[in-house]
């Protein structure tokens, strides 16, 4: 197996030239990382500009790859989940997780795609019972999330099929038991890359 920095210099190649992060660093800020050896930081940099720009599949497992030969977890489990959204699409909403004396949870939870709760997403059973769905969470922006804290989420459902009917302004609703644990608008929702028009887990 190739070494995380033949890995990065490849992912580099995957990007568009003209590619930039939000805070305008470049493919060729990447390519002088490189040359300086500064692997984490060329790695930290693909990551800010993948996430503003199409990356392909073979990009973020090439950056998951190198990220575990580097002992960077947090980034690892970053890439991989980023290649599940490109294999079934992407689920972003703004989650508000009740307040610890109205809910189960006392304690925040760590955001970094851990946590597996049930979701109301709309689909009931034959006889018109909720029917719940399992999705892993990931806290965008923040480390952990908890009771009474607003942030915003991406989810990964372990079965991405039920999840299409959904569309931006829609509320669901986080179980951690029978009691609601958080109310969730969806805010963002993506294909995978696969259905896009040509012109983004495990634990």
């Amino acid at each position: 197996m190739d070494d995380a920095f033949k890995l990065i210099r490849q992912a580099v190649d995957l990007l568009p030239e003209d590619a930039t992060a939000e805070n305008g660093v470049t493919i060729e800020d990447v390519r002088d990382w490189i040359r300086y050896t500064e692997w984490e930081m060329a790695l930290a940099v693909l990551i800010e500009i993948a996430d503003t720009n199409p990356a392909p599949l073979t990009f973020w497992e090439l950056l998951a790859e190198s990220s575990r030969q580097m002992d960077l977890d947090g980034d690892r489990r970053w890439c991989e989940w980023r290649a599940w959204e490109v294999q079934h699409g992407t689920i972003r909403a703004t989650l508000t997780l009740v307040d610890a004396d109205q809910g189960l949870r006392q304690t925040p939870f760590a955001g970094h795609g851990e946590l597996r709760p049930l979701w109301d997403i709309g689909n009931r059973t034959a006889d018109g019972q909720a029917d719940l769905d399992v999705a892993l969470l990931w806290v965008e922006f923040a480390p952990t999330l908890g009771p009474g804290e607003t942030a915003s989420v991406r989810l990964a459902p372990l079965r991405p099929a039920r999840w299409q009917h959904l569309k931006p302004g829609d509320l669901i609703t986080m179980h951690e038991g029978r009691p609601i644990g958080g109310l969730a608008e969806v805010i963002e929702l993506l294909p995978p890359a696969s259905q896009l028009p040509r012109t983004a887990p495990t634990q």
